[in-house]
C-alpha cells in the first residue's frame, strides 16, 4: 500500500482499500485483475503461486493438483499421472494393485512381488509350481523339446530347460 490518496479506479480487498496496480501477488508481484486471488493469513497470492505453496500436489508428478483428482495410496493424482509406475497404462475400471506405495497394473504388481509364470508371463493368481528357481501356471511347466506337460518332479534340467526323461535321455543320453 501507498497511503497516496485513490481518485479513479480502485480495488477492496481484505478490508482495504488499493489502487489497481497495487493490488499485487506478495510472490511474483504480478498484478491481480480480473482473475480473482487466493488468500491466506491476511495475504493475496495469484492462483498459481497460492496452489504451489499451500495447495495439494499431486503424488504422481508433484505439481499442484487444482482441479479434478484421484484420491488413492494416501494421495491426490491428477487423472492422466494416475497410471502403472513402470509401464504408465491407465487403470482399466480403476482397478490397481500397489506395491511399496506405487500403484501398479496387475502384470507389474506380479512381476515386482515374481509371481508371473516363466511360460505365459501372466501373472499367477491361483496353484503354482515352482521349478529349476522360477514359478509356473501347472499347466505350462512343459518339456522344452516335445512340449509335452511335466509333473512335479519328473523331469530333468539342462541349460535352465526342463525336459522330460524320455526327452533328455535321446538329446543327453
Amino acid at each position: 500500500m501507498c497511503d497516496s490518496p485513490i481518485m479513479k479506479n480502485m480495488v477492496t480487498a481484505l478490508g482495504l482499500t488499493w489502487h489497481p496496480e497495487h493490488f499485487c501477488c506478495k510472490i511474483c508481484r504480478k498484478q491481480i485483475g480480473e482473475e480473482g486471488f487466493h488468500e491466506k493469513d491476511g495475504v493475496q497470492y495469484c492462483a498459481d503461486d497460492y496452489f504451489r505453496l499451500f495447495g495439494a500436489v499431486c503424488a504422481g508428478c508433484t505439481e499442484p493438483v487444482m482441479e479434478s483428482y484421484i484420491s488413492a495410496l494416501g494421495g491426490l493424482w491428477h487423472p492422466h499421472c494416475f497410471v502403472c509406475n513402470v509401464c504408465h497404462t491407465p487403470f482399466i475400471n480403476g482397478s490397481f494393485f500397489e506395491n511399496d506405495g506405487l500403484p501398479l497394473c496387475e502384470t507389474h504388481y506380479h512381476s515386482c512381488r515374481g509371481s508371473l509364470c516363466a511360460g505365459c508371463d501372466q501373472p499367477i493368481t491361483g496353484r503354482c509350481v515352482t521349478a529349476m528357481g522360477k514359478k509356473f501356471h501347472p499347466q505350462h511347466l512343459n518339456c522344452t523339446f516335445c512340449l509335452r506337460q511335466l509333473n512335479k518332479g519328473t523331469f530333468r534340467e539342462h541349460d535352465s530347460k526342463p525336459y522330460c526323461q524320455a526327452c533328455y535321455a535321446r538329446l543327453y543320453g
